[in-house]
Formats: C-alpha cells, sequence, structure tokens
C-alpha cells in the first residue's frame, strides 16, 4: 500500500486568448471567454488592454452574463 499517493491528473494546457493590460504599473489580464465588454478595460487600474495568448489550463466559462 501507497499512503499519501494521489491519482494526479494531467492538467492539460491549450494556447488561450488573453486581454493584457497596458500599464506597466499593473500586471492584470483576463481570458477572452471572461471579458466583460467587447474591448475590455483593464478591471483594476482602468487601463486599456491589449489582446495576446498565453499557455493555460483549460476552464470553460459557461455563463449568459459574459460574451
Amino acid at each position: 500500500m501507497a499512503f499519501g499517493r494521489r491519482n494526479e491528473e494531467e492538467i492539460k494546457l491549450e494556447e488561450t486568448k488573453i486581454w493584457k493590460c497596458n500599464s506597466d504599473q499593473c500586471k492584470c489580464w483576463v481570458r477572452d471567454n471572461f471579458k466583460s465588454s467587447e474591448v475590455p478595460l483593464c478591471p483594476i487600474c482602468k487601463s486599456e488592454m491589449t489582446l495576446t495568448t498565453r499557455e493555460l489550463p483549460v476552464i470553460a466559462n459557461y455563463s449568459k452574463n459574459f460574451m
């Protein structure tokens, strides 16, 4: 028996579209499928954001409140 062993599931990573804050002082980013408007403003500092990509774990957003 092996106590303390867990079934470790492989975390599936995927190239994901994100919106990154343009401010040098802010490190905020938002997944594209969680944005609040077509071209979102930073939720932290209210600066403009730029669309880019990042390798992230897969998360689905089933809420109808988001675009």
